[in-house]
């Protein structure tokens, strides 16, 4: 059956403006990190799109080496897309990243020009777009200079195979720099894409101030921690869990200790006397600040997205809320992307 968007959909849920650019974004957009390789269903995939954009949600976020297998996020969502949602390209922000492992050599990893430009042109076959709204350095490579990075995100705005250039896991220093760089080549950074939760509070240490000081958008990714500020962790580790199997690279075990566990359960309590879950807590808490433009969320099902997306009816906090959520909300040894940021 052809895809028709709802026509309310813009009346779901707000928007906050990127920076000091032009561009709006949805409090909350869809991340494909995980639930869109080939290990999952491409009708679970098409519903989860559909309804995320029938709630106005109007950006998704790729990488070039989401899946499983490298790839294979990109190709489902350009399938999805040349189905259902060709004809509202005017309507949507597609974004993705090149930064870590892709293809084997020297050519497929960190932060070469070589590498970025190759990457962006097979994202782009795999999508089946002409171009990205936005093309991110997926994190910081400290043995390729930065002008160099930065110079192909320039590149690929003025080649119109992107709008916007974005960096991801950047930190303070490194990012003042990114702006200065790209300002003087003529192509202002538009949004950084910082890990950010409650467990993982590292981007209060200097960088969202460098972003307003800058006008640079902040979009979080894992509001959730990984999945540890749900209620799947409540009780221990579930063995259908990603960290009760290894965690596929990006949780273990070893992030769930008994203080963690502990903050967790407090934290649970906090949303249960504010009628939410847990998981809509974390996301209201990072957009509390309105320097976060979105949060970044992943979904495995519609009835997950939607459960996430009705954090947005339940957004303000009162100060003791806020005071007692700071006495659990502390870092948690979960940022796993720390290494690279310090680059």
């Amino acid at each position: 059956m052809t895809y028709v968007a709802a026509d309310d959909r813009y009346e779901q849920i707000p928007y906050r403006r990127c920076g000091r650019s032009g561009v709006n974004l949805p409090a909350i957009s869809l991340g494909l990190w995980q639930n869109f390789g080939d290990d999952r269903p491409i009708a679970t995939q098409r519903a989860i799109l559909r309804r995320a954009f029938d709630l106005g949600i109007t950006h998704f976020d790729l990488a070039n080496n989401y899946g499983p297998p490298y790839g294979s996020a990109e190709k489902n969502f350009g399938r999805i897309f040349a189905e259902d949602f060709r004809p509202y390209r005017d309507e949507l922000i597609i974004s993705t990243k090149a930064g870590y492992d892709m293809w084997a050599g020297p050519y497929g990893d960190h932060g070469s020009r070589k590498y970025l430009l190759a990457s962006l042109d097979q994202s782009l076959q795999r999508q089946g777009l002409d171009y990205v709204d936005i093309f991110y350095s997926h994190r910081l490579d400290p043995d390729t200079p930065l002008e160099e990075t930065l110079g192909a995100l320039d590149t690929a705005v003025r080649q119109g195979k992107a709008l916007y250039a974005g960096i991801s896991s950047y930190s303070a220093q490194r990012t003042e720099e990114a702006v200065r760089i790209l300002r003087d080549m003529g192509t202002p950074l538009l949004i950084h894409q910082p890990s950010y939760s409650m467990l993982n509070r590292w981007i209060e240490g200097g960088l969202l101030d460098v972003l307003e000081r800058e006008g640079v958008g902040c979009i979080v990714f894992s509001p959730l921690a990984q999945g540890l500020l749900t209620d799947k962790y409540l009780h221990g580790v579930p063995e259908s869990s990603r960290a009760h199997s290894g965690g596929g690279g990006s949780f273990s075990s070893e992030m769930i200790s008994d203080e963690n566990l502990e903050r967790v359960r407090a934290l649970n309590a906090i949303a249960e006397r504010r009628g939410q879950s847990l998981a809509q807590l974390a996301l209201a808490w990072v957009l509390r600040d309105p320097r976060v433009t979105s949060a970044l969320i992943g979904a495995s099902s519609v009835e997950q997205l939607e459960q996430n997306v009705a954090a947005l009816k339940k957004l303000d906090f009162t100060d003791d809320e806020l005071a007692e959520i700071d006495s659990y909300a502390q870092e948690g040894g979960i940022n796993i992307w720390a290494q690279s940021s310090a680059g």
